[in-house]
Protein backbone atom coordinates (compact mmCIF):
# COMPACT_ATOMS: atom_id res chain seq x y z
CA UNK A 1 0.00 0.00 0.00
CA UNK A 2 2.85 2.60 1.05
CA UNK A 3 4.72 1.41 -2.09
CA UNK A 4 1.71 2.40 -4.43
CA UNK A 5 0.86 5.63 -2.08
CA UNK A 6 4.25 6.62 -3.16
CA UNK A 7 3.63 6.13 -6.96
CA UNK A 8 0.90 7.97 -7.51
CA UNK A 9 1.78 10.99 -4.95
CA UNK A 10 5.08 11.35 -6.85
CA UNK A 11 3.10 11.05 -10.64
CA UNK A 12 1.15 14.25 -9.56
CA UNK A 13 2.99 17.48 -10.18
CA UNK A 14 2.43 19.86 -7.23
CA UNK A 15 2.67 16.98 -4.88
CA UNK A 16 6.73 16.24 -6.61
CA UNK A 17 7.37 19.34 -5.87
CA UNK A 18 6.80 19.56 -2.79
CA UNK A 19 8.38 16.15 -2.03
CA UNK A 20 11.40 17.46 -3.69
CA UNK A 21 11.28 20.82 -1.68
CA UNK A 22 10.82 19.14 1.74
CA UNK A 23 13.89 16.27 0.78
CA UNK A 24 15.98 19.30 0.29
CA UNK A 25 15.06 21.16 3.73
CA UNK A 26 15.52 18.06 5.18
CA UNK A 27 18.56 17.33 4.00
CA UNK A 28 19.95 20.60 4.52
CA UNK A 29 18.95 20.41 8.20
CA UNK A 30 20.43 16.77 8.79
CA UNK A 31 23.49 18.06 7.54
CA UNK A 32 23.77 21.15 8.47
CA UNK A 33 27.17 20.80 10.68
CA UNK A 34 28.64 20.35 7.97
CA UNK A 35 26.54 22.73 5.72
CA UNK A 36 26.76 25.36 7.74
CA UNK A 37 29.86 28.38 7.67
CA UNK A 38 29.64 28.48 11.16
CA UNK A 39 28.70 26.98 14.36
CA UNK A 40 25.16 27.38 16.23
CA UNK A 41 27.52 29.66 19.02
CA UNK A 42 29.48 31.83 16.72
CA UNK A 43 28.74 35.69 17.23
CA UNK A 44 30.99 38.59 16.39
CA UNK A 45 29.41 41.61 17.87
CA UNK A 46 31.19 44.09 15.25
CA UNK A 47 29.36 42.19 12.53
CA UNK A 48 25.95 42.98 13.85
CA UNK A 49 22.80 43.65 11.34
CA UNK A 50 25.79 43.10 8.05
CA UNK A 51 23.83 42.86 4.81
CA UNK A 52 24.33 39.56 2.71
CA UNK A 53 27.90 39.54 1.72
CA UNK A 54 28.79 39.83 -2.13
CA UNK A 55 30.90 37.29 -3.53
CA UNK A 56 32.82 38.21 -6.73
CA UNK A 57 34.47 35.80 -9.40
CA UNK A 58 35.47 38.70 -11.59
CA UNK A 59 38.99 40.51 -10.10
CA UNK A 60 39.57 44.14 -10.32
CA UNK A 61 41.99 43.73 -13.57
CA UNK A 62 38.35 42.29 -15.42
CA UNK A 63 39.75 38.68 -15.29
CA UNK A 64 37.98 34.95 -13.93
CA UNK A 65 38.72 34.48 -10.51
CA UNK A 66 38.50 32.26 -7.87
CA UNK A 67 35.20 33.45 -5.49
CA UNK A 68 36.23 35.90 -3.47
CA UNK A 69 34.17 38.30 -0.70
CA UNK A 70 35.12 41.28 1.55
CA UNK A 71 34.99 41.93 4.73
CA UNK A 72 32.15 44.66 5.89
CA UNK A 73 33.52 47.78 7.79
CA UNK A 74 30.70 50.42 9.99
CA UNK A 75 31.00 53.21 9.04
CA UNK A 76 28.57 56.41 10.28
CA UNK A 77 26.58 58.86 8.20
CA UNK A 78 26.24 62.20 9.44
CA UNK A 79 23.76 63.46 7.21
CA UNK A 80 21.12 60.48 7.88
CA UNK A 81 22.15 59.43 11.61
CA UNK A 82 22.68 56.29 10.81
CA UNK A 83 25.15 53.08 10.63
CA UNK A 84 26.33 52.13 7.17
CA UNK A 85 28.32 48.94 6.19
CA UNK A 86 30.98 49.62 3.13
CA UNK A 87 33.32 47.04 1.57
CA UNK A 88 36.71 46.90 3.01
CA UNK A 89 38.15 46.13 -0.23
CA UNK A 90 41.69 45.95 1.74
CA UNK A 91 42.09 42.61 1.38
CA UNK A 92 40.32 39.73 -0.33
CA UNK A 93 38.63 36.46 1.82
CA UNK A 94 39.08 33.84 -0.82
CA UNK A 95 35.45 31.13 -0.47
CA UNK A 96 36.46 27.92 0.06
CA UNK A 97 34.74 24.64 -0.18
CA UNK A 98 35.14 21.32 1.56
CA UNK A 99 37.62 23.17 4.08
CA UNK A 100 37.91 23.58 7.55
CA UNK A 101 36.63 25.88 10.19
CA UNK A 102 35.64 26.12 13.36
CA UNK A 103 35.46 22.87 15.09
CA UNK A 104 31.90 21.09 15.72
CA UNK A 105 30.66 17.78 16.46
CA UNK A 106 28.19 15.73 13.24
CA UNK A 107 25.27 15.02 14.79
CA UNK A 108 26.39 15.75 18.53
CA UNK A 109 28.71 12.71 18.07
CA UNK A 110 31.49 12.87 15.57
CA UNK A 111 34.28 15.50 15.76
CA UNK A 112 35.05 17.40 13.11
CA UNK A 113 36.20 20.71 11.19
CA UNK A 114 35.72 20.70 7.28
CA UNK A 115 32.53 22.86 6.23
CA UNK A 116 30.72 22.85 2.76
CA UNK A 117 31.64 26.42 2.49
CA UNK A 118 33.97 28.71 4.59
CA UNK A 119 36.23 31.27 4.18
CA UNK A 120 39.88 32.07 5.75
CA UNK A 121 40.14 32.85 9.57
CA UNK A 122 39.66 36.18 9.66
CA UNK A 123 36.93 36.52 6.83
CA UNK A 124 33.30 36.64 7.51
CA UNK A 125 31.44 34.80 4.83
CA UNK A 126 27.41 35.95 5.68
CA UNK A 127 25.48 34.41 2.81
CA UNK A 128 22.10 35.49 4.49
CA UNK A 129 23.65 38.83 6.00
CA UNK A 130 23.24 38.74 10.28
CA UNK A 131 21.40 39.33 13.35
CA UNK A 132 21.54 42.19 15.87
CA UNK A 133 24.31 39.64 17.49
CA UNK A 134 26.59 39.55 14.53
CA UNK A 135 25.40 35.75 14.14
CA UNK A 136 25.41 34.27 10.84
CA UNK A 137 21.17 34.07 9.76
CA UNK A 138 21.59 30.86 7.24
CA UNK A 139 23.87 28.86 9.98
CA UNK A 140 21.24 29.58 12.34
CA UNK A 141 18.54 29.11 9.92
CA UNK A 142 19.94 25.38 9.77
CA UNK A 143 19.83 24.63 13.40
CA UNK A 144 16.86 26.64 13.83
CA UNK A 145 14.97 24.38 11.37
CA UNK A 146 15.86 21.25 12.86
CA UNK A 147 13.40 22.00 15.65
CA UNK A 148 10.92 23.84 13.91
CA UNK A 149 10.80 20.92 11.17
CA UNK A 150 10.69 18.16 13.46
CA UNK A 151 7.98 19.04 16.41
CA UNK A 152 5.24 18.14 13.99
CA UNK A 153 6.58 14.51 14.07
CA UNK A 154 7.62 14.39 17.66
CA UNK A 155 3.71 15.57 18.42
CA UNK A 156 2.42 13.46 16.14
CA UNK A 157 4.25 10.18 17.85
CA UNK A 158 2.35 11.51 21.28
CA UNK A 159 -0.57 12.05 19.60
CA UNK A 160 -1.41 9.55 17.33
CA UNK A 161 -1.49 6.16 19.59
CA UNK A 162 -3.88 8.02 22.45
CA UNK A 163 -6.05 9.08 19.55
CA UNK A 164 -6.02 5.52 18.21
CA UNK A 165 -6.27 4.34 20.75
CA UNK A 166 -8.85 6.20 23.08
CA UNK A 167 -10.96 6.15 19.86
CA UNK A 168 -11.13 2.63 19.17
CA UNK A 169 -11.83 1.65 22.56
CA UNK A 170 -14.77 4.37 22.98
CA UNK A 171 -16.47 3.11 19.66
CA UNK A 172 -15.66 -0.22 20.33
CA UNK A 173 -17.49 -0.69 23.46
CA UNK A 174 -19.99 1.94 22.95
CA UNK A 175 -22.67 2.66 25.51
CA UNK A 176 -22.11 4.27 28.80
CA UNK A 177 -18.34 4.01 28.30
CA UNK A 178 -18.74 5.59 24.43
CA UNK A 179 -20.69 8.12 26.25
CA UNK A 180 -18.09 9.16 28.84
CA UNK A 181 -15.15 9.09 26.97
CA UNK A 182 -16.56 11.28 24.55
CA UNK A 183 -17.84 13.58 26.43
CA UNK A 184 -14.67 14.20 28.31
CA UNK A 185 -12.56 14.28 24.49
CA UNK A 186 -15.30 17.15 23.56
CA UNK A 187 -14.56 18.92 27.13
CA UNK A 188 -10.36 19.36 25.88
CA UNK A 189 -11.44 20.33 22.22
CA UNK A 190 -13.63 23.01 24.21
CA UNK A 191 -10.30 24.31 25.47
CA UNK A 192 -9.12 27.26 23.20
CA UNK A 193 -5.59 25.37 22.40
CA UNK A 194 -3.55 28.17 21.49
CA UNK A 195 -3.87 30.27 24.81
CA UNK A 196 -3.37 27.25 26.41
CA UNK A 197 -0.66 27.02 25.08
CA UNK A 198 0.61 30.72 25.67
CA UNK A 199 -0.36 29.91 29.67
CA UNK A 200 1.72 26.45 29.98
CA UNK A 201 4.42 28.16 28.13
CA UNK A 202 4.40 31.40 30.11
CA UNK A 203 4.45 29.54 33.84
CA UNK A 204 7.38 27.17 32.43
CA UNK A 205 10.73 27.42 34.92
CA UNK A 206 12.97 30.02 33.39
CA UNK A 207 15.60 28.17 33.85
CA UNK A 208 14.78 25.43 31.76
CA UNK A 209 17.10 24.14 28.98
CA UNK A 210 15.55 25.01 25.41
CA UNK A 211 16.05 21.29 24.81
CA UNK A 212 13.43 20.86 28.04
CA UNK A 213 11.15 23.14 27.08
CA UNK A 214 11.05 21.93 22.98
CA UNK A 215 10.42 18.73 24.84
CA UNK A 216 7.61 20.01 26.80
CA UNK A 217 5.88 22.08 24.18
CA UNK A 218 6.06 19.02 21.99
CA UNK A 219 4.07 17.30 24.86
CA UNK A 220 1.77 20.41 25.41
CA UNK A 221 0.89 20.25 21.77
CA UNK A 222 0.41 16.52 21.72
CA UNK A 223 -1.52 16.74 24.77
CA UNK A 224 -4.32 19.14 23.19
CA UNK A 225 -4.47 17.94 19.91
CA UNK A 226 -5.73 14.14 20.76
CA UNK A 227 -9.64 14.60 21.55
CA UNK A 228 -10.34 15.78 17.60
CA UNK A 229 -8.50 13.00 15.97
CA UNK A 230 -9.99 10.60 18.62
CA UNK A 231 -13.84 11.43 18.00
CA UNK A 232 -12.94 10.88 14.11
CA UNK A 233 -11.30 7.65 14.88
CA UNK A 234 -14.99 6.46 17.13
CA UNK A 235 -16.69 7.36 14.47
CA UNK A 236 -15.15 5.23 11.82
CA UNK A 237 -14.71 2.23 14.32
CA UNK A 238 -18.74 2.39 14.93
CA UNK A 239 -18.99 1.67 10.94
CA UNK A 240 -17.21 -1.64 10.90
CA UNK A 241 -17.28 -3.33 14.11
CA UNK A 242 -20.04 -4.98 13.45
CA UNK A 243 -18.77 -6.54 10.17
CA UNK A 244 -17.82 -10.04 9.14
CA UNK A 245 -14.26 -10.11 10.15
CA UNK A 246 -15.06 -8.61 13.63
CA UNK A 247 -17.38 -11.20 14.64
CA UNK A 248 -15.06 -13.95 13.13
CA UNK A 249 -12.63 -12.36 15.53
CA UNK A 250 -14.67 -12.51 18.74
CA UNK A 251 -15.89 -16.10 17.64
CA UNK A 252 -12.37 -17.56 18.04
CA UNK A 253 -12.25 -16.05 21.27
CA UNK A 254 -9.85 -12.96 20.66
CA UNK A 255 -9.69 -10.51 23.40
CA UNK A 256 -11.23 -7.21 23.06
CA UNK A 257 -7.62 -5.37 22.73
CA UNK A 258 -6.55 -7.58 20.35
CA UNK A 259 -9.52 -7.32 18.09
CA UNK A 260 -9.21 -3.29 18.60
CA UNK A 261 -5.50 -2.92 17.40
CA UNK A 262 -5.23 -6.06 14.83
CA UNK A 263 -8.72 -5.62 13.56
CA UNK A 264 -10.36 -2.77 13.51
CA UNK A 265 -7.43 0.03 14.53
CA UNK A 266 -6.10 -0.85 11.08
CA UNK A 267 -8.86 -0.21 8.55
CA UNK A 268 -8.78 3.72 9.71
CA UNK A 269 -4.73 3.57 8.16
CA UNK A 270 -6.31 5.81 5.30
CA UNK A 271 -7.53 8.16 7.40
CA UNK A 272 -4.54 8.49 9.34
CA UNK A 273 -2.02 8.62 7.00
CA UNK A 274 -3.72 11.96 5.59
CA UNK A 275 -4.46 13.30 8.90
CA UNK A 276 -0.76 13.33 9.96
CA UNK A 277 0.01 14.36 6.72
CA UNK A 278 -2.20 17.41 7.19
CA UNK A 279 -1.48 17.77 11.05
CA UNK A 280 2.61 18.20 10.94
CA UNK A 281 2.05 21.68 9.35
CA UNK A 282 -0.20 23.02 12.74
CA UNK A 283 2.51 22.16 14.59
CA UNK A 284 5.09 24.01 12.64
CA UNK A 285 2.72 26.87 13.02
CA UNK A 286 2.73 26.50 16.80
CA UNK A 287 5.88 26.10 17.51
CA UNK A 288 6.51 29.11 15.45
CA UNK A 289 3.82 31.20 16.91
CA UNK A 290 5.28 30.32 20.45
CA UNK A 291 8.56 31.06 19.95
CA UNK A 292 7.74 34.48 18.14
CA UNK A 293 6.13 34.99 21.46
CA UNK A 294 9.16 34.61 23.13
CA UNK A 295 7.49 31.45 25.03
CA UNK A 296 9.01 28.73 23.22
CA UNK A 297 12.31 28.28 22.39
CA UNK A 298 14.44 30.66 23.77
CA UNK A 299 17.58 32.45 22.96
CA UNK A 300 20.58 32.02 22.13
CA UNK A 301 19.14 28.87 20.50
CA UNK A 302 17.64 29.65 17.30
CA UNK A 303 14.34 28.54 15.70
CA UNK A 304 12.62 29.82 12.74
CA UNK A 305 10.25 31.56 15.04
CA UNK A 306 12.43 33.20 17.39
CA UNK A 307 14.67 34.35 14.31
CA UNK A 308 11.43 35.55 12.50
CA UNK A 309 10.41 37.93 16.01
CA UNK A 310 13.51 39.96 15.38
CA UNK A 311 11.67 40.73 11.65
CA UNK A 312 8.72 42.57 13.96
CA UNK A 313 10.36 45.61 13.56
CA UNK A 314 9.66 48.15 10.82
CA UNK A 315 13.32 49.05 10.15
CA UNK A 316 14.23 45.78 9.87
CA UNK A 317 11.63 45.26 7.70
CA UNK A 318 12.74 48.01 5.36
CA UNK A 319 15.96 47.70 5.65
CA UNK A 320 16.84 44.31 6.46
CA UNK A 321 14.82 42.11 4.54
CA UNK A 322 16.98 39.10 5.11
CA UNK A 323 16.02 38.72 8.42
CA UNK A 324 12.32 37.69 6.76
CA UNK A 325 14.11 34.33 5.39
CA UNK A 326 12.62 32.12 8.31
CA UNK A 327 9.09 33.38 7.75
CA UNK A 328 9.62 32.38 4.30
CA UNK A 329 10.55 29.34 4.86
CA UNK A 330 7.83 28.69 7.23
CA UNK A 331 5.44 29.42 4.44
CA UNK A 332 7.03 26.87 1.96
CA UNK A 333 7.48 24.32 3.74
CA UNK A 334 3.60 24.16 5.56
CA UNK A 335 2.34 24.81 1.67
CA UNK A 336 4.43 21.76 0.52
CA UNK A 337 3.01 19.41 3.95
CA UNK A 338 -0.77 20.89 2.59
CA UNK A 339 -0.05 19.77 -0.94
CA UNK A 340 1.41 16.37 0.05
CA UNK A 341 -1.35 16.02 2.10
CA UNK A 342 -4.42 17.44 0.08
CA UNK A 343 -2.73 14.93 -2.45
CA UNK A 344 -2.71 11.80 -0.61
CA UNK A 345 -6.46 12.18 0.66
CA UNK A 346 -7.44 12.52 -3.05
CA UNK A 347 -5.72 9.30 -3.98
CA UNK A 348 -7.19 7.30 -1.05
CA UNK A 349 -10.43 8.84 -1.43
CA UNK A 350 -11.13 9.59 -4.70
CA UNK A 351 -14.59 10.54 -4.07
CA UNK A 352 -13.22 13.78 -2.23
CA UNK A 353 -11.44 15.05 -5.38
CA UNK A 354 -13.29 18.01 -6.61
CA UNK A 355 -13.87 17.00 -9.80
Amino acid sequence: MIKDLIKQLWKDKFARIALVVLGIIYFALFFADFIAPYTKDFSDRSMAYVPPSKIFTIDENGKLSKPYTYNYKREFDENNLKIIYGLDRTKKHYVKFFAQGEPYKFLGLIPMKRHFITTDGDGRLFLLGADINGRDVFSRILFGGRISMTIGFLALFVLFPIGLLYGGIAGYFGGKTDMIMMRFAEAVMSIPSFYLLIILASVLPSGMTSVQRFMLIVIILALIGWAGFARVVRGMVLSVKNQEFVQAAKSIGASHFRIITKHILPQTTSFVIVAMTLSVPSYILSESGLSFLGLGIQQPDASWGNMLKEAQEYTNIIYRPWLLTPGFLIFVAVLAFNLIGDTIRDILDPKSKVR
